[in-house]
């Protein structure tokens, strides 16, 4: 069995790169233009590759981290459950005070509007999940179990 910190990041890797693969090819069939790392980029006033290693840096260490060590174990469900919880509480936090931070209003109102809130949505609930379904250790764990 790993150590906890090792399948939360191994999570957090697959969720983000999920994510921020969905965010290059599904959000533009959907009609949205989301660049998280110009967007992280221009908050922070950083080049756009600083804002990438921001998003991966959240993604893979900091977000896992607070789902395992704080959350996991006090939400309900199953793992996938939980982790799609997770990915729900990170996308109203970004909706509610990430959007607002990028002078792009509440839920994006001044920039993505309502597609790109979908779109956010999706992505988070997709990085949830596989965070969850890493992260969760696999012997104790039946298939059942995890759906």
């Amino acid at each position: 069995m790993r150590p906890l910190f090792l399948r939360l990041a191994w999570g957090g890797v697959a969720g983000t790169v999920a994510m921020t693969l969905m965010m290059l090819l599904v959000a533009p069939m959907m009609g949205v233009h989301m660049d998280i790392a110009a967007s992280i980029a221009m908050m922070l006033h950083v080049p756009w590759i600083a804002g990438l290693s921001v998003h991966f840096a959240l993604g893979i260490l900091i977000f896992p981290t607070i789902y395992g060590y704080m959350l996991r174990s006090r939400l309900p469900g199953s793992p996938i459950a939980r982790g799609i919880i997770w990915g729900g509480i990170l996308w109203l936090m970004l909706e509610a005070f990430g959007m607002p931070m990028m002078g792009k209003g509440f839920f994006g109102v001044n920039g993505p509007g309502m597609m790109g809130a979908v779109a956010a949505l999706l992505a988070h609930l997709v990085y949830g999940t596989l965070l969850g379904w890493v992260a969760e250790p696999r012997q104790n764990v039946s298939l059942e179990a995890i759906i």
